[in-house]
């Protein structure tokens, strides 16, 4: 993809670039914003612009783009420029914009980086700037095409028919075309954007998933009060996982949309020097800064001395912890709202385990009669505890129908051995679905052997979480 002459450049720049990516942001922004006002007016989330969320997920983005070039010069991050082609494409964005910030993004490396922008580096980094932007405009278009619509013209008015108080926390709206036309079809799990506008003229953008079912003609989307972090005055949230951490990236994400900073303690201190997987990358797309530590100082947060002195090296130190993989007597009131949702649609719903908080909300929130099954992708045995513990933090005491179906994490967490491999790709292969290996490949192995045993009586319907990403 890259030119060998522009790789060499791209390797021997990429300490330089990255050391001072940040400022180069920072000064992109403030260029572009003085030449195109309405852009902070309409187009970008004055939120993350405040918190500097946008500006480090321009920087993980380039960079994670970048490395990937030079170390594995046959191949593209499609599952990185797939979400933020999306996410373009759910804003509008067209192909003349990217030669807008193209225009102000090396003004700011030039001014930057000063002398060291030779012609030969400019041009290297520049053909990265357009590979990256050619990829991202093909996707775009592509999208664009496929819901039949001309490139940036994505906005349609629809009118809010009804209103729901789910929780405390969440309300629901029902929304309907305001034409009166048919409502677009969609897919499970597609988000879209809601555009209103502010009491000064502007018009801001969210993005929600859809929580109407497939086929109804009516659009739902629930919208969630932040509430513990914010109201305790925290703008920034810090959290542990591991290099493939799902949790991690959920986090990312969240304070990307909700206009937070976001600190991830890295479990392995040998990951620091090397280029970020596609998990990390895209936590660092999305903003996220990334705190290496060792696995026996990871271990010790146990420590409340350990983890100040943790949080403290990884400038967290007044930030809202939230545990590793997310569980808290919190997250299973945001986890019930899954079980809510799948009440009498299946018999047993399975999901896999990390922390086992995911399976104890769902379990707390299906109806009577229904069944939540966890598959652990770790070995030890030590979730049935963590689970009871976390339900008696939240609720007083176990709540709902939940068993663990054990000795299916195939060596222990990470580990995906040929023969689970060859499953995950025949599933591929036969349904055409993507299976992630760490927790999705595993659900669905145990789900197939336990089918297969005569586990579930004749007519039981199943339903299958996927928490991990394609």
């Amino acid at each position: 993809m890259l030119s060998e002459k522009s790789t060499a450049t791209v390797r021997a720049t990429l300490p330089a670039v990255g050391a001072a990516i940040g400022e180069i942001t920072e000064l992109f922004y403030t260029k572009l914003f003085a030449a195109h006002p309405a852009l902070i007016r309409d187009l970008f989330n004055r939120g993350n612009q405040n918190a500097g969320l946008q500006k480090q997920a321009l920087a993980g983005s380039i960079a994670a783009f970048a490395v990937h070039l030079v170390e594995h010069p046959d191949t593209r991050p499609d599952v990185m420029l797939g979400r933020i082609a999306h996410k373009h494409a759910s804003l509008g964005v067209t192909r003349e914009q990217y030669a807008v910030v193209h225009e102000h993004l090396f003004a700011a490396i030039a001014e930057i980086l000063g002398e060291a922008v030779t012609p030969e580096v400019a041009q290297a980094w520049d053909e990265v700037y357009w590979l990256m932007a050619g990829a991202l405009v093909a996707i775009e278009e592509r999208l664009y095409a496929e819901q039949q619509v001309t490139a940036g013209d994505v906005w349609r008015e629809w009118t809010v028919t009804g209103r729901v108080e789910e929780t405390a926390d969440c309300t629901t709206f029902r929304l309907t075309p305001a034409d009166g036309a048919p409502a677009p079809a969609f897919k499970p799990g597609q988000y879209v954007s809601v555009q209103v506008e502010l009491p000064d003229g502007a018009r801001q953008i969210r993005q929600y998933s859809l929580s109407s079912p497939p086929g109804s003609p009516v659009r739902a989307i629930t919208v969630k009060r932040v509430r513990t972090a914010v109201e305790a005055g925290h703008d920034t949230l810090v959290t542990f996982g591991g290099a493939y951490s799902n949790h991690l990236r959920a986090t990312a994400a969240a304070g990307r949309l909700l206009g937070l900073r976001t600190v991830g303690v890295v479990r392995g201190d040998e990951l620091a020097g090397r280029p970020l997987n596609d998990s990390l990358a895209r936590c660092a797309a999305d903003g996220m800064r990334l705190h290496f530590v060792s696995r026996s100082r990871y271990r010790a947060k146990a420590d409340p001395q350990a983890l100040a002195l943790l949080l403290d090296e990884a400038g967290a130190s007044g930030a809202y912890a939230v545990p590793e993989g997310g569980s808290n007597a919190l997250a299973l009131a945001g986890c019930a709202e899954l079980g809510h949702e799948l009440r009498s649609a299946a018999d047993v719903v399975a999901v896999a385990c990390g922390t086992g908080g995911t399976l104890a909300g769902l379990a707390a929130g299906l109806a009577p009669g229904q069944r939540a099954l966890g598959v652990p992708v770790l070995a030890g045995g030590f979730l049935s505890a963590e689970i009871r513990s976390l339900q008696t933090e939240a609720y007083g005491g176990p709540v709902g129908d939940w068993s663990l179906a054990e000795d299916f994490h195939h060596g222990g967490y990470a580990r995906v051995p040929a023969v689970l491999e060859a499953f995950a790709a025949d599933f591929e292969s036969r349904h055409g679905l993507p299976v992630e290996r760490i927790y999705v490949a595993k659900l669905l192995w145990a789900l197939t052997a336990l089918t297969a045993s005569g586990t579930f009586p004749h007519g039981t319907t199943l339903a299958a979480i996927i928490t991990g990403r394609p």
